[in-house]
């Protein structure tokens, strides 16, 4: 039996959803479509110093919190017939505009192949037009700030 080479993982392996429940549960989600550009975020941590006098001249640090904010750039999905844009895109955008609970997003995202990487978390939205040249697609790009706790899930799409 032979030993199989391993292969380089791609960028576009991220799969984003948003719950579109209506009591943010998590009963209800649905891909965001049209992703052309994901930056995964990574806890961004406050460490404080916590030297003192026992430790021989070492500096010592506690980590005391943790911040997160993630970015995707989207291509904005329209049905021509019905003049809608994706279910998707509006929740984001209308969160984007409104204040309290309804400015926040709750969202996941996950390896489409099934390896373990998997997260979950809730953020204000940030969106913003990309403009562009006529030649260009109506792109958004969308940061989610976190509100509490990036969440490690199992990959919904693991075996």
């Amino acid at each position: 039996m032979s030993t199989p080479t391993p292969t380089t993982a791609l960028a576009r392996r991220w799969r984003l959803q948003i719950d579109m429940s209506a009591d943010q549960d998590g009963t209800d989600w649905q891909t965001v479509f049209g992703v052309t550009d994901f930056k995964p975020p990574m806890p961004d941590p406050n460490i404080e110093d916590s030297s003192d006098y026992e430790s021989a001249g070492w500096n010592g640090n506690t980590k005391t919190a943790q911040a997160w904010e993630l970015t995707v750039t989207i291509n904005r999905k329209v049905n021509d017939q019905t003049k809608t844009y994706h279910p998707t895109h509006e929740k984001l955008r209308q969160a984007a505009y409104s204040f309290g609970s309804a400015s926040m997003a709750h969202l996941r995202w996950f390896d489409r192949d099934g390896l373990p990487e998997a997260y979950e978390g809730a953020g204000v939205v940030k969106w913003e037009y990309s403009g562009g040249e006529h030649t260009a697609l109506d792109q958004v790009e969308i940061t989610v700030t976190g509100d509490g706790e990036l969440k490690l899930i199992d990959n919904p799409l693991a075996a």
